[in-house]
């Protein structure tokens, strides 16, 4: 499966069967942590066999059963800390579905388990993405109109418009797809709009454009 794909065929989980992860693939994930943590300047980290997080009444509120595996994105909190968090944890996700995995964002329907993960005192934590065999495989959301979410100059080309509708597949909290992308020449702009955890949501936006879009094709612009 590629990255691509993994796109394609992702879709929030909240309800996990009994099923142990495999030792191998556990040593795939954390192998992909290790290295996105070193790109990124984070401290993700794997927590297995932990069922307290998503036992409370946070997690009856979110609709989660049976889920004892977790990525707590933790990191030191900068300028881009959401965003990086956004783009590195949804590379992650994707990654769990090529080993096939199904797996959500979660921002605070789960309980902090102190002991389960470290938090040093510059550190913050920004989600969790749930993980494991869901019970089924999830189901599509509904995206918003690509006119709604771009800008262009003139005419859109293939590559923008598939980068685009890529990113309409990534997960946002409440399924708000607050962001914008604009096209100006080769150079592609992507902005955030306001509400709880855009900046996060504009990270996994990014990378999920990046996939469908093709880095060869353009690069991103700064304002």
């Amino acid at each position: 499966m590629t990255l691509k794909e993994a796109i394609e065929e992702r879709h929030s989980v909240r309800a996990f069967d009994e099923r142990p992860i495999p030792p191998e693939v556990l040593d795939a994930l954390r192998r992909c942590i290790d290295k996105c943590n070193k790109k990124a300047r984070l401290n993700m980290q794997l927590v297995t066999n932990e069922p307290r997080a998503f036992s409370g009444p946070k997690a009856h509120y979110g609709h989660f059963m049976g889920c004892r595996n977790y990525i707590a994105i933790v990191g030191k909190k900068t300028d881009d800390f959401e965003e990086r968090c956004g783009y590195y944890g949804e590379y992650l996700v994707l990654k769990a579905q090529q080993l096939g995995l199904n797996s959500c964002w979660v921002g605070l329907t789960f309980s902090k388990v102190k002991d389960a993960f470290l938090v040093r005192g510059d550190e913050k934590l920004c989600a969790v993405i749930a993980l494991g065999y869901g019970i089924t495989q999830g189901s599509s959301h509904k995206s918003r109109p690509i006119a709604s979410v771009t800008k262009t100059d003139g005419s859109m080309p293939a590559w923008f418009r598939e980068g685009v509708r890529c990113a309409l597949l990534a997960p946002t909290a409440l399924n708000q797809q607050r962001f914008m992308i604009e096209l100006k020449g080769k150079k592609v702009y992507m902005s955030a709009g306001k509400g709880p955890y855009t900046k996060t949501d504009l990270g996994i936006a990014r990378l999920h454009f990046e996939i469908g879009a093709g880095k060869d094709n353009f690069e991103w612009g700064k304002r």
